[in-house]
């Protein structure tokens, strides 16, 4: 899909420069030899333009809607790592001591990657996925002062 995205500029440069040469060149436009074939041309470039960019924006929302399907999809590993960054190994062993990595895992109240309780996802948010769940881990570590009081299980618990 980025290849074609990529053919799409190209052209897109293409037709853009045909515009270009015509917008600096009006006589050209004006006379009577050349002037049919060149308002003809012009003509031509200007909706290859317009359809170029519809196919554009088209094909940009789609690599977004593919890049953010992969997002979320990653594994609870790959998420919590990409969310928490240099506390990654501390979040995957709180995580891994929580719930084993389980987005679905279930304990009372606690729920998802990181057990965490009802009133802590209405305030920093949930998802189903370990994405979402990462994220709203990630803001409670912060508003906690990134330590780990708020969680049962400690970094340092897991070997």
């Amino acid at each position: 899909m980025q290849d074609r995205l990529e053919r799409k500029l190209d052209a897109r440069r293409k037709h853009r420069g045909a515009v270009r040469f015509f917008s600096s060149r009006r006589w050209l436009l004006r006379c009577p030899e050349y002037g049919p074939a060149a308002r003809r041309a012009l003509r031509r470039a200007e909706r290859r333009l317009a359809r170029l960019a519809r196919e554009i924006a088209a094909l940009r929302r789609a690599i977004a809607r593919r890049e953010a399907r992969r997002r979320l999809a990653r594994s609870p590993r790959a998420a919590i790592c990409s969310v928490f960054g240099r506390y990654c190994r501390q979040a995957l062993a709180v995580a891994w001591c929580e719930s084993r990595l389980s987005t679905t895992a279930r304990n009372g109240q606690y729920v998802g990657l990181f057990q965490m309780g009802a009133y802590e996802r209405r305030l920093f948010g949930h998802g189903e996925t370990a994405l979402a769940q990462a994220v709203a881990a990630y803001r409670y570590f912060v508003r906690s002062g990134r330590d780990w009081s708020p969680w049962g299980c400690k970094p340092w618990y897991v070997a």
